[in-house]
Parts: structure tokens; C-alpha cells; sequence
């Protein structure tokens, strides 16, 4: 294919729609016809190299050319979390306008970090921030938020603002409070903002995998007694083990006594707000100083957009505006926000138009229907696991997570033999490639853990592959 030399990285009006055209065929293709895939097959480093020409590719290929081997090596083989038997970590099940939205942001390279780059695109970060602040309660007027590339970036801007709201310069005594099920990321974010291991409580939790308040309350007075400074509480609105929810409203209450800084981490549950049982659950979540979510999770985005909610938006622009002179002639008066002040990227991209026009395209309701199913199927296969004699419930269905094993009432086996057997099952499920079904740990016990999510996944699917379960079981049993 030749290039125009006199407009260097450009392809004809005529070549950039045979490209388009190619990619959006691929697309719709991949969404209608995701449910008839095979998971990925897990090739190894060698195998891989092999795909590809490391070389640099100094001429020209055909735009076609290079497609098409991105589409037999890369599409082809990447793993499906948006298919409906991707039941294990947490499901991303995206749909198509958030996805043509993304498209649009990209080509149209759109800067979201300055009101002046483009004040249409942060007005519509603005609108989306404050459907979520309405949906959690937070206060409209005074609260904020901030569209991040994911949950982790959230906590970690969450926790940069507590740090300096509650500390200021000088975190040296300050203590953070989390328990045994709270998320990796956040102990990533402690690690990064430079808090030693001695500044960090890790709480116990109780059999339901919530945070005992107790012991939480016995720490804070230790530590009080020891001249240390009790500083945040990290709390769970939906963990990713067990989908538990820990006891906000205690939490809210301690903070507010201790005048700690509460922020609860939703990235996994935040959106089952949107259904009858979550709403219940996350009613006290409006207590917090700060709250992650994630919406390519419950709010079925594709990658990346997470999303941090803040009570006071002048913690945000307290803690990360600076003013450099290259920036100088770009500030715009203190309604029109410059996102780059409310976060750690300077430059940004337009995560905002996915979330909403998605929204304004199916309307809330919808994404309520789609939750609200995720959360009745899994509610109904606990009964339908209870009036079987095969399996044992180990954490019931909270918030579209259940966690179950294998242990037939008419065998008495070993806890050794049990961890064994549903390790198995895991990893033959996974080699079939019909579904993504791993285990986790819960009390010591090897457990199949299922997180139902996607509002495509039938009750036929799980039944399926809880069948298959059963037969890799009893060919482990006869081995």
C-alpha cells in the first residue's frame, strides 16, 4: 500500500472506511455471536513468540494485512469476560454503544483534562458525576467525583486526598484500618503513598467475611494509648471473594466519634445499588468521605473507566491542583472544572461519553433490569444447590457472588480430598474451555467461587456447567 509523502500516518477517505467497515463487522460480530466461543487456551511464552515478527517494520503493509493477523492472533485468542460462562474474578460485560463511544472519543482524540480543551466533553463528565452522586445519595451541590481508569487508580486517588485532608504533610504516626477481605488494590495504594507495614491494621473478620467491629474498635484505642494517629477506615461495599458488604452504618458511626476518614470501596458491589437487595445493603454508603466504583463492572463499560465519588469536591481540588505556567492561560472560572484538578493525570481521556450515552441510550431502567437479574440468578442457584445432595454452600449468594464445593452427603471425605477434588473440577472446566470457573480460599477451604454479573448469562448456562462439575467430580473419584 503506498503512503501519501506529502501527509505522513494518513490513509485515503476510501481506505480508512474499507478499515472501518472491517472493524465494525468484526465487532458486531463478536457481540452477536460471543455466547458460541470457546474460551481462550492458555498458550505458553514460546508459543506466543512464534505469533509475531518482533523486527521493526521499517515499509508499509496493507492495513487490511496487519488486521487480519491481529484478528487470528490476538482476538481469537484473548480471554471472553464478557461472555456469558465467564463466571470467575469479576465478569466485565460490556455493551455496543459504550463501545462505539469509546470509538469516537479515541478517533476524535478528545482531551479531558482542561475545561478549555473541550468545556462539552468535561460538562458531560459533570452530568455523569452527578447521576452518581444522586444514585449513592452523595450531595450534589458540594460532592464531586472523578472517572479514573479503574478501581485501583480510584482507591489510590481516594486515598492520596484522605492522607492529606487528615494528615496534611506529615503521616509519619497516621494508622489505616482495613479487614483480611478488602481488596489488593488498596494495599498497592498504602505501599505507593509510602506507609509502612507498622501503620497498617488488618482486621479479622467474622464467619459472614464482614469486619468485626470489635476488634476495629479495640485497635483505635491501642493505638490512641500508644500516641498514634488513627487516620482511615478502608470499608468493603461488595468484596471480591464473597461479595459481602461490611457493616457501614458501625463504620460510619466510628469514623465520625474517632473523626477518622471513612472511604468504602464498591468497585465490585457499588452498582447493585441499582437492584432491590443492594440498595438495602449500601443504604449507609452516603456516610463516606469517598467511595470507588467501578462501571465496567455493574454498569456493564467496557475497560477502562472506574469512577471515585467525594463528599467534599474541594478535597479533590485541594489535593491535586497545581499551577504551572504552561497551564496558566487555560484556567477558566471556578464552575468549569478542570479535571486535572481533581485527580493524578494531566492528561485524560474522554471515559465520560461511553458512560453517557449508554445511559441516555437505554435509560437507567434498563441497567436496574440487567442488576437486578444478576442478583435473582444467583439467589436462585443457591436453591437450586441446597436441594442438592452434591453440593455444600460456603458463602451464600451476596450481591451475584456465591461460593460453593463439591461434597456429596453419601461420601465422607477429607478435608485434603475435598480442597482436591474441587481443585480439579476447576482446572478441568478451564481446560475444556467452555467456561471460566476458578477456585478461592475461604476459611482454609478450597472453594468454587461464581460471579454472575452478566445480565446474558441463563440459568441453562450455570446448570450446565454445574453438570459438568458433577462429572469431572466423580472421574477425579474414580482415579
Amino acid at each position: 500500500m503506498k503512503i501519501n509523502k506529502l501527509a505522513p500516518l494518513t490513509l485515503s477517505s476510501e481506505q480508512m472506511r474499507a478499515c472501518g467497515y472491517k472493524v465494525i463487522d468484526l465487532l458486531v460480530d463478536h457481540f452477536d455471536t460471543i455466547h458460541t466461543k470457546k474460551h481462550a487456551a492458555k498458550h505458553k511464552r514460546e508459543a506466543v513468540d512464534a505469533l509475531f515478527d518482533p523486527t521493526i517494520p521499517y515499509e508499509a503493509t496493507d492495513s487490511s494485512k496487519v488486521l487480519e493477523h491481529i484478528q487470528d492472533t490476538v482476538l481469537k485468542n484473548a480471554d471472553l469476560p464478557s461472555h456469558p460462562k465467564f463466571y470467575s474474578f469479576v465478569p466485565s460485560p460490556s455493551n455496543y454503544i459504550s463501545v462505539m463511544a469509546d470509538t469516537l472519543a479515541t478517533g476524535y482524540n478528545i482531551f479531558s483534562g482542561g475545561w478549555t480543551a473541550s468545556p462539552e466533553a468535561a460538562e458531560i463528565e459533570i452530568i455523569s458525576i452527578n447521576w452518581l452522586l444522586e444514585m449513592f445519595h452523595f450531595p450534589v451541590q458540594k460532592g464531586g467525583g472523578i472517572f479514573t481508569s479503574g478501581g485501583s487508580m480510584a482507591n489510590l486517588t481516594a486515598l492520596v486526598t484522605a492522607r492529606r485532608v487528615q494528615c496534611g504533610t506529615d503521616f509519619s504516626k497516621a494508622v489505616i484500618y482495613l479487614s483480611d477481605q478488602t481488596h489488593s488494590s488498596n494495599i498497592k495504594a498504602i505501599r505507593v503513598l509510602g506507609f509502612n507495614k507498622d501503620q497498617v491494621r488488618i482486621i479479622p473478620t467474622d464467619l459472614e467475611f464482614k469486619i468485626s467491629i470489635n476488634k476495629l474498635k479495640n485497635e483505635i484505642a491501642k493505638d490512641k494509648l500508644m500516641g498514634l494517629q488513627p487516620a482511615i477506615i478502608i470499608a468493603n461495599a461488595g468484596t471480591t471473594n464473597t461479595g459481602t458488604v461490611d457493616p457501614l452504618n458501625e463504620l460510619a458511626r466510628i469514623a465520625k466519634k474517632e473523626k477518622l476518614w471513612l472511604h468504602i470501596d464498591g468497585a465490585y458491589g457499588g452498582g447493585s445499588v441499582l437492584s432491590e437487595q443492594g440498595s438495602e445493603l449500601l443504604a449507609a454508603v452516603s456516610k463516606a468521605d469517598s467511595l470507588t466504583i467501578d462501571p465496567h463492572k455493574w454498569f456493564f463499560q467496557p475497560y477502562e473507566i472506574g469512577c471515585l465519588l467525594v463528599k467534599n469536591h474541594k478535597h479533590l481540588s485541594d489535593t491535586f491542583t497545581e499551577k504551572p505556567e504552561y497551564l496558566r492561560d487555560i484556567e477558566g472560572n471556578e464552575s468549569e472544572i478542570n479535571f486535572y484538578d481533581y485527580g493524578i493525570q494531566l492528561t485524560r481521556r474522554f471515559r465520560a461519553l461511553k458512560f453517557y450515552m449508554s445511559i441516555k441510550t437505554f435509560g437507567l431502567n434498563a441497567f436496574k433490569e440487567a442488576v437486578q437479574y444478576s442478583v435473582d440468578l444467583t439467589e436462585s442457584l443457591e436453591d437450586k444447590l441446597r436441594l442438592s445432595s452434591q453440593w455444600e454452600i460456603i458463602s451464600p449468594a451476596t450481591l451475584a457472588v456465591i461460593n460453593f464445593r463439591y461434597n456429596p452427603i453419601a461420601l465422607e471425605l477429607s478435608e485434603k480430598e475435598l480442597d482436591e477434588v474441587n481443585q480439579y473440577i476447576s482446572q478441568q472446566v478451564v481446560q475444556s474451555r467452555d467456561a471460566v470457573f476458578v477456585t478461592t480460599v475461604l476459611n482454609g477451604q478450597v472453594v468454587l467461587r461464581m460471579c454472575l454479573i452478566n445480565p446474558r448469562t441463563t440459568m441453562d448456562d450455570v446448570l450446565g456447567t454445574i453438570a459438568d462439575c458433577e462429572r469431572y467430580a466423580k472421574e477425579f473419584l474414580e482415579q
